[in-house]
C-alpha cells in the first residue's frame, strides 16, 4: 500500500510539473527521472485522456448540430406561427416587431441584367421572363360522341404537373376557341408539352379524343419585334379505341412577357381563374357642372294661406346640393346661388331641380321639378357668360305633368377646370377637362413593377395563410393593373407600363393589393370580399432626373389600429425621359392649375366635396369594367379621408413646422453666441462685416445671393440618390398611441354610445382638422423654400442655383434705391395691372415639392 501511495505520489509529482514548466528539476538543477514502468503507464494513461477527449470533443460536436437542429425547427414553427397570427382576415393577430431600419428605402440591381446588344422597346426596365405559350385556335373533324352525331370539346394542356383547360363549345366536331395559355420556364419541370382533347360529359367520365405532343427542345424561339407566329394543323394521335379522328390548330413558341400574346393568355402563375390578368383601364372624362339658380315665378303652395318659405333642391345621381332659403317669402322668389357638379362622360343621369317648401322644421313639400338632360347642357372653356334660359316647373298630378310655374337658371359644363380627384399634394394630371386647353406632353413615364419580397399572409385557405397579390399604379387618367400572382409571398410581375408626361411636378402612386374575388362563397357578402389593402408607394416625378432608371426597393407599410405594421416590400423601376431640357424648365413658370382656377377659384370645403364626388364617380365607373378595377382599389389609390382629423397627422404637421423654423433658429443661436462673445474670432469676424455692410450697402443682397447660391451648390452633394417615398417617421408612425389610432379609425360621425358625447367629439375633430390642415400648409410653404437647395426637385434647384448668381451680378450693378423702389411699386402697383393669374415667381415657387406626399 505504501508503495502504491508513493507511487500514486510519483505521478501526480511529475504530471503536475510537466503541466506547468514542461520539465520537472530536482533539488541540484538536474532533471529527475521516474522508473520506467511510471514513465510508461504515464504515457499510456496521456493517450487514453486524450482518446477521451476527443470522443468527448465529437460528443459536443454532435450535441451542437442537434442543438441547431432544434433551434431552426423551432423558428421554423415560430416563422409558422407568426403568419397564422399575423392574418388580417378572418384572424386578427398581434403586430409583428419590425425593426425602424427596414422602413428605409433600399437601392437595388437586377439580378439578371440584360445581355449587350439586347433590345426591348417594351420591358427594359424588368427581368426577363421566360414563357412558354400555346394558342389553341380550333379543331375539326372530331369523333362523335353524342347520340345526335356532336361532341362537347374542349383542350386540357399539360406540362409536368401544371396544366390548364379551355372552355367546352358544346355541340359541335368543329369547335373553335381561340385561347392562349403561358407557362413559366422556370416551373415547367418536363420534357414535353401534352394537349389533349376531351369530351365533357357530365355524368359520367368525359371521353378522349385524343393529343399532340411537343419536345421542349423543338419549340421555336420568337424574338421581338419578329410576327407573331401563325398556327398550324396537327393530326390527333389515335384514342384509345385506336381510330384516328380530327385534326386541331395550335400555335406553340417561346417568348417573353413582352409578347403581344402575353396580356390576354392564361399564366400558370395565375392560376385557372377569372380576372387575374393584367388590363388597363382608362377613367372617365370628369366634367364640373355649374347650375346658377336665379328665381323662379308662380310657384304656388299646397297651403296658399300661408307664405312659403322655399328653396332648391338640385340632384344628379348620388350627388345631391340645396340652395338657401329665399329672403322674399312670395310665389316669385329669388337665391342667385350656384351649385357645382361632377359628371362623367358617357352623361347616363339626369339633372333634376325641385322647388321644396318648408312647411316645418321637419317636413318639406315638393311643389314641382325641373329635369335637363345633360346631353343638352352648353359647353364652355373659359369665364365668358353664358346666357340663362327660362324652364318649365311641372308636378305631377294624376299621373300626368302639369304646369306650376317657371324656374330661371344658368346651366354649363366647365371646361376649363381641372376635376380633382385626389389629393392637390400628390395629384398626377393638372389638365382641364377641354382637351383644346391641353399642352403638348414633354416625356414619357415609365414604370417597372418587378417583385414583391416577404409579403405578409392576408387570409387563410386550405389552413394556412396565402396572399393572391397584384399591383395597381395610377397616373392620370390611366389605371394599370398588373396579373394577380397566386399563393406567393414572393410574387414577380416584371411587367413594364407608360405614361405620357405633361407637367413634372406630378406623382405616381402604386399600390398592393391582395385579390378577394378567386373563389366565389355564396355565403360572403360583398363587404367581406372586400379586396385586401398590402401597402402603396408615391413617387414624384420632379424628384426623378432625365433619362435615369431608378430601381429601388420600397416598403410596404399599413397603418391599423394596433399601430405601423410592415406588409413586406416591393421593387420597381422608374425612369422619366424628356426630349427637351427646355421644355421641361420651362413648364416651372407655367401655373400649377389652369387658369380658371384663378380668374373664378373655388372655395377650399367646396373644392374637397367636390373631390369626393370626383372620386365616386370615378370608382363607379372603373367597377363596371370587365374585369372591374374595384372600389375599394380606387378609393384606396385616391384617399379620400385624407383631410380628415388625426391626431397623428396633427403632430407630424407640428414637427415639420419644427423642421422648417429649424434653420432660422438656428441662425438666431449663432448670432446669439456671437453676442456673447463665444466664439471670438467669429465674433470679431462677424463685426467687420457689419461695418463693411454699413459702410457699402450695396453688397447686402449680392452677398444674399451669393450665400443662396453657395448653400444650393454645397446642399448639391447631399441631394437624395433615388426617389423617396412614404416615411413612418415623417408620419409619427413608428410610435404611436393605440388610443390615438382607435381615434383616427373612428368614422363621423362618431360610433361612441352617448349622443352628448358624440356630437361634441364630432364637432372637436371637424374644428381639430381645420387647424390640423392649416398646419400642414404652412409646413408645406416653408417645405418648397427649402426644396430652393435641398435638390428634391433637381430641375427647380438648378433653375435657383443659376439663378442667384446672375441676380447677384444685376444687383451688384444696379443702384441699391432703384431697386428697392421698382420692388415698392411693383409691390404696390394699381389693380388694373394686376393679373388673376400669380406672377413667374409665384408659379415657379408653388411647384416646388414638400414632404406631405410622404405623409402616411
Amino acid at each position: 500500500m505504501e508503495g502504491e501511495e508513493e507511487e500514486a505520489i510519483g505521478f501526480e509529482g511529475l504530471i503536475v510539473p510537466l503541466n506547468k514548466k514542461g520539465k520537472e528539476l530536482n533539488g541540484n538543477g538536474k532533471l529527475k527521472i521516474k522508473d520506467e514502468e511510471t514513465i510508461k503507464s504515464t504515457e499510456a494513461d496521456r493517450k487514453a485522456k486524450k482518446q477521451e477527449d476527443e470522443g468527448e470533443e465529437d460528443i459536443k460536436v454532435k450535441l451542437q448540430e442537434k442543438k441547431k437542429e432544434a433551434e431552426e425547427e423551432e423558428e421554423k414553427l415560430a416563422e409558422e406561427e407568426r403568419q397564422r397570427d399575423t392574418l388580417e382576415r378572418p384572424i386578427h393577430g398581434q403586430l409583428s416587431v419590425v425593426d425602424p431600419s427596414d422602413y428605409a428605402l433600399k437601392d437595388i440591381e437586377l439580378s439578371t441584367p440584360r445581355p449587350v446588344g439586347e433590345k426591348s422597346a417594351t420591358h427594359d426596365l424588368v427581368e426577363n421572363m421566360h414563357y412558354l405559350f400555346i394558342r389553341v385556335v380550333k379543331a375539326r373533324e372530331l369523333a362523335e360522341k353524342h347520340a345526335e352525331g356532336s361532341c362537347d370539346a374542349y383542350v386540357k394542356v399539360s406540362i409536368g404537373n401544371q396544366s390548364l383547360r379551355t372552355r367546352a363549345i358544346h355541340k359541335s366536331l368543329n369547335p373553335s376557341w381561340n385561347q392562349v395559355f403561358a407557362f413559366g420556364k422556370e416551373r415547367m419541370g418536363a420534357q414535353s408539352l401534352e394537349v389533349t382533347l376531351w369530351a365533357e360529359d357530365t355524368v359520367n367520365r368525359d371521353d378522349f379524343l385524343g393529343s399532340v405532343s411537343f419536345e421542349l427542345a423543338e419549340i421555336p424561339t420568337r424574338r421581338q419585334p419578329d410576327s407573331p407566329l401563325a398556327p398550324q394543323w396537327y393530326r390527333l394521335d389515335e384514342t384509345q379505341e385506336g381510330r384516328v379522328k380530327g385534326e386541331v390548330m395550335l400555335a406553340v413558341w417561346m417568348g417573353t412577357q413582352a409578347d403581344e400574346a402575353f396580356t390576354e393568355a392564361w399564366q400558370s402563375d395565375s392560376g385557372d381563374y377569372a380576372n387575374t390578368r393584367s388590363k388597363v383601364y382608362i377613367a372617365p372624362k370628369l366634367w364640373y357642372i355649374r347650375v346658377s339658380v336665379v328665381e323662379a315665378q308662380d310657384v304656388q303652395p299646397l297651403d296658399r294661406l300661408r307664405l312659403p318659405e322655399l328653396s332648391v333642391r338640385a340632384q344628379l345621381g348620388f350627388q345631391i346640393l340645396k340652395t338657401s332659403f329665399s329672403r322674399n317669402r312670395s310665389t316669385s322668389p329669388s337665391w342667385n346661388e350656384d351649385l357645382m357638379f361632377v359628371a362623367a362622360e358617357p352623361f347616363e343621369d339626369d339633372l333634376i331641380l325641385t322647388i321644396e317648401d318648408r312647411v316645418s322644421p321637419m317636413k318639406e313639400d315638393q311643389l314641382g321639378y325641373v329635369r335637363i338632360p345633360l346631353s343638352s347642357i352648353e359647353r364652355r372653356v373659359d369665364s365668358r357668360p353664358i346666357a340663362s334660359r327660362w324652364f318649365d316647373v311641372e308636378r305631377i298630378k294624376n299621373l300626368k305633368p302639369v304646369f306650376h310655374g317657371r324656374m330661371h337658371l344658368r346651366v354649363c359644363f366647365e371646361g376649363g377646370y381641372h376635376v380633382m380627384d385626389e389629393p392637390m399634394s400628390y395629384i398626377s394630371c393638372i389638365r382641364p377637362t377641354a382637351k383644346q386647353l391641353w399642352k403638348p406632353n414633354i416625356g414619357l413615364l415609365e414604370l417597372g413593377i418587378i417583385c414583391a419580397k416577404g409579403l405578409v399572409p392576408m387570409k387563410t385557405r386550405g389552413g394556412r395563410g396565402t396572399t393572391d397579390s397584384y399591383c395597381v399604379a395610377k397616373y392620370g387618367q390611366k389605371w394599370v393593373r398588373t396579373r394577380t400572382i397566386v399563393d406567393n409571398f414572393n410574387p414577380c410581375w416584371n411587367e413594364q407600363y407608360t405614361w405620357e408626361v405633361h407637367d413634372p411636378c406630378t406623382v405616381i402612386t402604386v399600390a398592393v393589393m391582395d385579390n378577394w374575388h378567386l373563389h366565389f362563397n355564396p355565403d360572403e357578402t360583398d363587404a367581406d370580399n372586400k379586396d385586401g389593402r398590402i401597402g402603396k408607394v408615391r413617387i414624384r416625378l420632379s424628384a426623378l432626373e432625365r433619362n435615369r432608371v431608378y430601381t429601388n426597393r420600397y416598403p410596404l407599410l399599413m397603418l391599423q389600429q394596433l399601430g405601423v405594421k410592415k406588409m413586406g416590400e416591393i421593387e420597381l423601376a422608374v425612369r422619366f425621359s424628356t426630349s427637351s431640357m427646355l421644355e421641361t424648365l420651362q413648364i416651372y413658370s407655367e401655373p400649377l392649375l389652369p387658369k380658371l382656377h384663378y380668374s373664378h377659384p373655388l372655395g377650399v370645403a367646396q373644392t374637397e366635396k367636390l373631390r369626393i364626388a370626383a372620386m365616386r364617380v370615378s370608382s363607379i365607373r372603373l367597377s363596371r369594367s370587365e374585369p372591374p378595377l374595384r372600389q375599394e382599389v380606387v378609393q384606396y389609390v385616391l384617399e379620400p379621408d385624407s383631410t380628415a382629423w388625426s391626431l397623428r397627422r396633427s403632430r407630424a404637421n407640428y414637427y415639420r413646422i419644427l423642421n422648417v423654423l429649424s434653420e432660422p433658429l438656428a441662425l438666431i443661436n449663432r448670432f446669439d453666441g456671437i453676442c456673447k462673445w463665444k466664439n471670438k474670432f467669429k465674433t470679431i469676424v462677424a463685426h467687420l462685416l457689419f461695418c463693411f455692410l454699413v459702410c457699402f450697402p450695396r453688397f447686402v443682397l449680392p452677398m444674399l445671393f451669393v450665400f443662396f447660391f453657395l448653400k444650393g451648390a454645397w446642399l448639391f452633394r447631399f441631394r437624395a440618390r433615388s426617389p423617396p417615398s412614404i416615411d413612418a417617421k415623417l408620419s409619427q408612425a413608428e410610435q404611436v398611441d393605440p388610443e390615438e389610432l382607435d381615434e383616427e379609425f373612428d368614422p363621423i360621425p362618431s360610433t361612441k354610445d352617448s349622443e352628448i358625447v358624440r356630437v361634441r367629439y364630432d364637432r372637436l375633430r371637424v374644428e381639430a382638422a381645420k387647424i390640423q390642415n392649416m398646419l400642414g400648409d404652412l409646413a408645406t410653404e416653408g417645405e418648397r423654400i427649402l426644396a430652393l437647395f435641398t435638390w428634391r426637385d433637381p430641375r427647380a434647384t438648378l433653375i435657383s442655383t443659376v439663378f442667384w448668381l446672375p441676380m447677384a451680378f444685376i444687383l451688384y450693378l444696379a443702384p441699391i434705391r432703384l431697386v428697392v423702389m421698382l420692388l415698392g411699386f411693383y409691390t404696390m402697383r394699381h389693380p388694373n395691372f394686376r393679373k388673376p393669374i400669380p406672377p413667374v415667381p409665384l408659379r415657379f415657387f408653388k411647384r416646388l415639392p414638400s414632404l406631405k406626399d410622404h405623409i402616411l
